[in-house]
């Protein structure tokens, strides 16, 4: 994984977001630069122009929070189908969680693997998944919240998902299950 840094000027200042790439094509890490003062800090953490230099699907139209009452809830793993497959830039605003994606992208040279990160208020790594991978996640807290930024709106007849329990993908979850939905345990496996 390699880190790229990309600069962006606004009024003399110098805001910075740190993109990692991922064993996934196409997932960055993205982590902020932050400008302390003693109020506090100041970080950008999106910007059209530097997502779009990286080649970055910069298109979001939606944004939505997910909160979770305990810790070990997971929810996923989601994906949409063409033509409404959907990139997401992903944060965990409050608590940590366990965040997957993986690549159900043929084509792609990392197609079927998968990668994880640890999301959480303190670190405030963000994570970008591209269009044509699933995502899903676990809290390890409890009362914790989940915002993502997507590139499409949701169309329910498009909505797909896989068994969090797959054996294809064989994810180490790190905690128990204690909260799942009837919707994310009904998936099928993965077929290619």
């Amino acid at each position: 994984m390699g880190r790229e840094i990309c600069n962006s000027h606004t009024r003399g200042e110098n805001f910075i977001l740190i993109f990692t790439k991922t064993d996934v094509k196409g997932a960055y890490i993205v982590e902020l630069e932050k400008i302390h003062d003693e109020r506090g800090f100041f970080a950008r953490s999106w910007d059209k122009k530097e997502f779009e230099m990286k080649g970055i699907d910069s298109n979001l139209v939606q944004c939505s929070i997910s909160f979770n009452k305990l810790k070990g809830t997971l929810r996923g793993i989601h994906y949409q189908k063409v033509p409404f497959e959907e990139s997401k830039l992903v944060s965990c605003t409050k608590g940590k969680i366990f965040d997957v994606v993986i690549d159900l992208r043929p084509n792609s040279t990392s197609y079927k693997k998968w990668i994880s990160v640890e999301l959480t208020e303190q670190n405030q790594k963000m994570i970008f998944i591209p269009k044509g991978c699933a995502h899903g996640f676990q809290t390890l807290d409890d009362n914790t919240e989940v915002f993502y930024q997507i590139s499409e709106v949701y169309n329910p007849e498009s909505s797909r998902g896989i068994r969090w329990n797959d054996p294809k993908f064989n994810i180490n979850w790190p905690l128990e299950i204690s909260n799942i939905s009837e919707k994310d345990i009904a998936y099928s496996l993965f077929k290619d």
